[in-house]
């Protein structure tokens, strides 16, 4: 029978992009089950806790706090969804924020490449019609010539 790989908590940080730092607290506030541990006293981890901690690391990308990933962290990975409907609908309505998340931020991508094309920078970004869409942004950017001092606004030496 082959043994199943362990890794340090090292190699667990680099394959999961989590600082060690990080992986210890998971395991102190019982985000992750405590890893077990050599002789030595050193951290073993399987595939399974990596497992865990890239799902942490995605679920905290979409700002999920951490208290609210415990149920899902308690599900095993092959588990049936329908089992859990409570489950699913958190992270439909998690999910139905995030996308809410992305059009906002987009809509703020779309009006900073106007305000580059159009080379102005100081005019207001809330001005949206009905359909979400900034009425400045239907209007085909003119290019204009931009100032040295309105480039300052976006120097990297500052």
């Amino acid at each position: 029978m082959k043994e199943e790989p362990t890794f340090t908590i090292k190699q667990a940080a680099k394959q999961t992009g989590i600082s060690e730092d990080t992986i210890r607290y998971y395991e102190r506030i019982a985000l992750l089950p405590r890893a077990k541990r050599r002789d030595n006293g050193h951290r073993v981890y399987r595939q399974e806790d990596i497992d865990t901690i890239q799902l942490i690391s995605c679920l905290k990308k979409t700002a999920m706090p951490l208290e609210e990933m415990r149920p899902f962290l308690a599900v095993s990975a092959d588990a049936d969804p329908a089992d859990y409907p409570d489950l699913v609908e958190l992270l439909r309505s998690h999910r139905e924020t995030i996308v809410s998340q992305i059009a906002s931020l987009q809509q703020v991508v779309d009006f900073i490449d106007v305000k580059l094309e159009e080379g102005r920078y100081r005019r207001d970004c809330t001005d949206e019609n009905q359909d979400g869409v900034s009425e400045n942004m239907m209007i085909e950017p003119k290019s204009k010539p931009v100032s040295a001092v309105q480039m300052n606004y976006f120097s990297s030496a500052r």
